[in-house]
């Protein structure tokens, strides 16, 4: 049997360690219910093969069309039952002039990465 390249057996080792098998997490669906003063609660579904306490989806953040973060759910621990999730955050104040965001989340491996969605402020 021939020899696995060093660099590949290193590199199959990283990801057994790290748990990166999950992959990125995505979000997969978002609203957003606003008052007259643009205050909004965002309700928005995560998707993340969650693999515990070392590799999770933890968090999910609202930006402005410039980059700016305007607000941040924090997902306290894994969904590794619950898959996908739903979790709200409400309060953001979305600046005059806005007319859309943009939601992300975020993994303890991986970082920013997977699928992203737009919401229009009503």
């Amino acid at each position: 049997m021939k020899a696995m390249p060093r660099f590949l057996m290193t590199t199959l080792t990283a990801l057994a360690v790290t748990g990166a098998t999950a992959g990125e997490a995505d979000v997969v669906a978002a609203e957003a219910h606003c008052d007259a003063g643009r205050r909004c609660r965002f309700d928005v579904t995560v998707r993340h093969t969650d693999e515990g306490w070392a590799h999770y989806a933890d968090r999910w953040d609202v930006l402005a069309p410039d980059g700016r973060v305007l607000g941040t759910r924090v997902l306290l621990h894994p969904h590794e039952t619950e898959q996908p999730f739903t979790r709200s955050l409400g309060g953001v104040a979305i600046p005059p002039g806005i007319g859309t965001v943009r939601l992300r989340a975020h993994d303890k491996v991986h970082g920013h990465g997977g699928a992203e969605i737009d919401v229009a402020i009503p």
